[in-house]
């Protein structure tokens, strides 16, 4: 899950880490509002759940009111990477010295939350760490233990030599280590976090991604989820008890267990194919979420043909069968749909499946193959296949 940044600053600064001032506001009578209040230069920033807003045109200098009410016009109702902006940050804007960059993530390998840091701040970091992996310092902490001042410090001083900002530094990272365990983060980043002059150590950026996992115990930050700022279909899947994840390809694909998702999308990949979306429906039989599946995928115009692959072990196949039926009549889907059922109930599966002239593929290579073929064809030729 993720939240915007002005409730990770909320977040932060409850902890104490220095942020500067900032409400988010959802007009440009508010934002004028909030920045008279202030008296001085502001920043005006797009609250949506993707990267890049600098870069879109998401994050403006206003100087005075004016400039504020102009670029808030701008920026409210802008969409970046396919994401409407509903809401702006108006945060006092800061004398800047110098930028570096802290993230805390779980680093698989070490099996541990891995503090990063750079004194290269204010960019991709993504990009730093292709480019120049040696600006890059990393620390695996051991969970049982935490963080350590001492281990703080010595981060500190990857970034600054001035002792009293390694020491403010020091201290932003041990809060922001707690904040990460504390709210369950799978991300905690401040980027950039700036020097001023008169040698103060802010956080200007803030960035938290929860681990779905642990929000049942999270009440509060499951309550800061802003479902107007993201994927609908994302939403519709998570209401619908399936895992889904968007991807750029055209061919949808409807899997059941997490492991046959990832092979069946290598497997189209292999062929020279490309997977539209991951969606596992996991290992219940109810027909109703194959619907749903379906529904989530045929929303996605780029889609040219659906794959759906199911291994029937708890999961029958003679209701994902009727699933795939209830599709066809309430959905009336144009594009062509492939299908592979094996395993329980998979004889009366294919039975059901003859009501809207479909057949079950023999094996996962064919039916791969055929979606391919049939997503490559022109979508006015495209129907069902036998």
């Amino acid at each position: 899950m993720k939240i915007h940044e002005y409730q990770a600053k909320e977040i932060f600064a409850a902890a104490g880490i220095p942020v500067p001032r900032g409400e988010a506001v959802c007009n440009v009578a508010e934002a004028v509002a909030v920045a008279e209040s202030y008296g001085r230069p502001v920043m005006i920033k797009a609250q949506v759940h993707v990267g890049g807003r600098g870069k879109a045109g998401g994050v403006q200098y206003a100087e005075n009111v004016e400039a504020v009410r102009v670029w808030a016009q701008k920026i409210l109702g802008m969409e970046i990477k396919g994401l409407r902006v509903n809401k702006v940050l108006i945060t006092e804007a800061a004398d800047i010295v110098s930028e570096t960059y802290v993230g805390i993530i779980i680093d698989r390998a070490t099996k541990a939350p891995v503090i990063m840091v750079s004194a290269a701040g204010g960019v991709d970091i993504e990009e730093v760490a292709a480019r120049t992996p040696e600006k890059i310092h990393k620390l695996a902490v051991d969970p049982s233990v935490g963080l350590k001042m001492y281990q703080a410090r010595d981060l500190a001083f990857r970034l600054y030599r001035d002792i009293k900002q390694v020491r403010q530094a020091a201290d932003i990272i041990m809060k922001l280590y707690e904040v990460y365990w504390k709210v369950d983060a799978s991300l905690a980043e401040i980027n950039p976090m700036i020097t001023t002059p008169d040698s103060k150590v802010v956080a200007i950026d803030a960035k938290i991604n929860i681990d779905d996992n642990g929000l049942f115990r999270q009440k509060e930050i499951a309550a800061l989820r802003d479902l107007d700022a993201e994927d609908p279909a994302e939403v519709d899947a998570r209401e619908g008890d399936l895992s889904f994840v968007n991807l750029s390809g055209n061919i949808g694909c409807i899997v059941n267990g997490a492991g046959l998702a990832m092979a069946t999308m290598d497997l189209v990949k292999h062929y020279g194919g490309d997977p539209a979306n991951f969606l596992d429906i996991g290992g219940s039989s109810n027909p109703q979420k194959v619907l749903t599946a379906m529904r989530i995928i045929l929303r996605n115009p780029n889609v040219r043909a659906i794959l759906i692959n199911i291994f029937g072990g708890i999961t029958r196949c003679d209701d994902v069968a009727t699933g795939i039926v209830m599709a066809y009549e309430e959905l009336g889907p144009e594009v062509p749909i492939v299908v592979r059922l094996t395993g329980t109930n998979e004889a009366q599966a294919i039975k059901i499946l003859k009501k809207v002239n479909l057949e079950s593929a023999e094996t996962l290579d064919s039916v791969v193959k055929k979606a391919i073929e049939l997503a490559d064809q022109d979508s006015a030729s495209a129907g069902r296949i036998t």
